[in-house]
């Protein structure tokens, strides 16, 4: 290697590895429609008589049917499954935990830490910084982050980071840039999201859109990473105000408490103005950033897209690739693990990448509230 190669490569991202926690409970969507429907009776007979009187609508059923059509959501992993099932909580269980035990979220990102350290053959002392980018955050401080770093006892700093579902894709390109400005050589980014504890499960619009999970990614200078990697070609990031998708739930809302517990202190969205408005701004991103890095839509061997709705990743792929995406080429995981917000495509990359071959190119690209999205362009190491 020539010494401007090696000096390149220390100044070159790339993605040396990825971890995936997985929740050991799962939800089907006969599960949670019959759990929703239960509910749906209970709520419908305790107010008879105000819908009799027509000043309260009745709510009507969820169905297997609506679910998948609307969403191609199947099952979801979580947490705690019959805290959500049953029809008088209809809400994860999770204890809340003394300040001397490691926390829920930092637990499950380090989880997945853990898993892309080993697979990179790295250690703890390896590692410069701990990002932890998601979009529901436990707490407001001490940051998540450096309670990971402690746990795994890595000696450096770490910060939390929230842009919603796009969380995963900004953490990179911000890992890539302190790689590319000689600030850290090796940056673990973590998305661990406990959506089932902001969802509104008697919500039949949206009852069905969320999961759990954890992933994480391990981002490092060139000539540190293992011999299977991905260089980082290119990052862009997008974002454009829409309350189309919001979460009120904050720590002012102890000073309004006539409110606390409104629907809006949980997810809500405008899903049909989403869809509309997304599609086509992620869509000419995507196409804008090719073209300034010189990639055409015929060298783009797989495209990994935000798992939040199939019919979304089916219009932005097509918009792509210039064809209706197989897929092979634009696979999903949003079937088994619902939503997942910022870790949705990250992993669809760890469960479909390790079969593409040395020079093949691929995206992996997230959107959502904000809005905001994020493109992060990458290439086998040949």
């Amino acid at each position: 290697m020539s010494d401007q190669h090696a000096a390149n490569a220390q100044f070159t991202p790339v993605i040396s590895a990825t971890g995936l926690f997985t929740p050991d409970q799962k939800i089907t969507n006969e599960e949670l429609v019959a759990s929703f429907n239960a509910y749906v009776d209970k709520h419908n007979a305790e107010h008879a008589d105000a819908i009799a009187a027509g000043s309260l609508d009745a709510l009507t059923y969820s169905s297997v049917e609506f679910i998948e059509k609307a969403s191609g959501i199947k099952a979801r992993y979580v947490l705690n499954k019959d805290g959500i099932l049953d029809p008088d909580t209809m809400c994860p269980q999770l204890p809340e935990r003394p300040n001397e035990e490691l926390s829920i979220l930092a637990e499950i990102g380090v989880k997945a830490a853990r898993q892309a350290l080993d697979s990179a053959g790295r250690k703890a002392e390896d590692v410069d910084a701990v990002l932890v980018a998601c979009s529901n955050l436990q707490r407001a401080y001490p940051a998540i982050a450096v309670e990971i770093q402690d746990e795994l006892g890595i000696d450096g700093f770490g910060f939390d980071l929230n842009v919603a579902c796009s969380s995963a894709t900004f953490g990179l390109q911000t890992a890539a840039d302190y790689i590319r400005s000689g600030s850290a050589r090796s940056v673990l980014v973590i998305n661990p999201e406990i959506c089932s504890a902001h969802l509104n499960w008697r919500d039949r619009d949206s009852h069905f859109i969320f999961g759990d999970v954890a992933t994480a990614i391990l981002v490092e200078a060139k000539d540190l990473a293992p011999a299977e990697h991905w260089e980082i070609l290119g990052t862009k990031l997008k974002t454009k105000f829409s309350n189309n998708i919001r979460n009120n739930f904050g720590f002012l809302n102890r000073t309004h408490p006539e409110t606390r517990d409104d629907p809006d202190k949980l997810f809500k969205q405008e899903g049909r103005k989403v869809f509309k408005e997304v599609v086509p701004m992620v869509a000419a991103m995507i196409l804008d950033q090719m073209d300034r890095l010189g990639i055409t839509s015929d060298e783009l061997r797989r495209l990994w897209l935000h798992q939040a709705n199939a019919g979304m990743n089916r219009l932005i792929a097509a918009k792509v690739l210039g064809h209706e995406a197989t897929a092979d080429e634009s696979p999903t995981v949003l079937d088994s693990y619902a939503n997942t917000s910022s870790a949705g495509s990250i992993i669809a990359f760890h469960q479909h990448s390790k079969d593409l071959q040395a020079g093949e190119k691929g995206l992996i690209c997230s959107f959502g509230a904000g809005y905001s999205a994020g493109t992060v362009f990458i290439q086998k190491a040949a």
